[in-house]
């Protein structure tokens, strides 16, 4: 490796690293009072988390912290999805693909290094993969939005694998879903703003809510607010 240069592509293969990851799937038991979510939605890339997540379960397991583990489901951005492809196939000859632009940057991978990690973690927990193009992705991110979560791209992803297999009937009404978050909205205004204004290529942005200009100062903005709670009949 070149002098001034950072592989990222090593660093995934770091034990270490997914001896950190695998304190999230702990925590989220500790919270949970140890009990059990039925399904733990994760975005995949590299696949090293999905893989640290059933590493942290199945050691809670093992010590008698719980009595089982939760199905994983990783999701993957449509243009980046050689896991998703793979699991399709029924795991049969993988290759990895070309990954193509999506808003999801930091799982736009198209030859993951933690592949054989992630195939072993979801076949011991009856795990599934799902997919969401960039359309998908950003509907579902502008509809958390909307609920004051300010979400990344990449956990719109696993939101919409979420209501994809709701929608299909493999998550109940009544399974306990946790949809991991691995980023904050903030490091992805752009993408948010782009969408709201409509002006991504090709896309409809149907849940766009339109950005209004305002003057830079305390009055403006309140004006413009009592506009809005006025057109919707929220005044107190």
């Amino acid at each position: 490796m070149g002098k001034g240069w950072y592989c990222r592509k090593r660093l995934r293969l770091n034990s270490l690293r997914l001896e950190g990851q695998k304190t999230v799937a702990i925590k989220i038991l500790q919270q949970f009072d140890w009990e059990v979510p039925d399904w733990v939605i994760v975005p995949g890339g590299n696949l090293g988390n999905i893989y640290a997540f059933y590493k942290g379960f199945h050691m809670c397991k093992e010590l008698g912290l719980v009595d089982r583990i939760p199905r994983l489901m990783c999701a993957q951005a449509a243009n980046a999805n050689p896991f998703y492809l793979y699991y399709k196939s029924g795991w049969k000859d993988f290759s990895a693909v070309k990954a193509k632009t999506t808003f999801a940057s930091a799982i736009q991978i198209g030859d993951p290094v933690s592949i054989d990690r992630a195939v072993y973690a979801l076949k011991n927990c009856d795990g599934i993969v799902e997919e969401a193009t960039k359309e998908d992705l950003m509907d579902a991110m502008a509809q958390a939005d909307s609920t004051g979560m300010f979400i990344c791209p990449h956990t719109s992803v696993a939101l919409t694998a979420l209501h994809k297999l709701r929608n299909s009937g493999v998550i109940s009404a009544t399974d306990r879903t946790v949809v991991v978050i691995t980023a904050h909205g903030l490091k992805f205004t752009q993408s948010k703003v782009d969408y709201h204004s409509k002006v991504i290529l090709d896309m409809a942005c149907s849940l766009a809510n339109p950005p209004v200009n305002v003057k830079a100062d305390f009055g403006s903005v309140i004006d413009v607010l009592k506009t809005y709670l006025e057109s919707k009949d929220l005044k107190q």
